[in-house]
């Protein structure tokens, strides 16, 4: 009985961080400017891969693996967002707009930028 538990947890975390991770792909593909992309690849990418490495952790079975996958998820929460931050930032810096259905631009405001 706890097998099957364990299979249909493992099966959640992986259709769920395939939906995430296609969605990372989908939005890179679609959003219209690099500041959106890089958004839409840190945030769903993060997600995803960390559910999927969730997913890989369990199914092994092993507490080493396991510890090994929840190390690889907080990486990924550690660095792809500050990452991304700082490469949208060298974006900004170097003249690169903001498409046209963006609103605001907060960071032309600031003199520290």
């Amino acid at each position: 009985m706890m097998e099957y538990a364990i299979a249909i947890a493992v099966a959640v975390l992986l259709l769920t961080g395939a939906f995430f991770a296609f969605a990372a792909a989908l939005g890179i593909l679609r959003l219209p400017d690099l500041y959106t992309r890089m958004h839409a690849a840190s945030k769903a990418g993060t997600v995803g891969s960390g559910l999927l490495l969730f997913a890989a952790g369990i199914e092994s079975a092993e507490p080493s693996v396991f510890a090994r996958a929840v190390a690889g998820f907080v990486f990924f929460i550690l660095t792809a967002p500050v990452a991304a931050h700082l490469l949208a930032r060298a974006a900004h810096k170097t003249g690169y707009r903001l498409s046209a259905p963006s609103v605001r631009d907060d960071l032309l405001e600031r003199k520290d930028c």
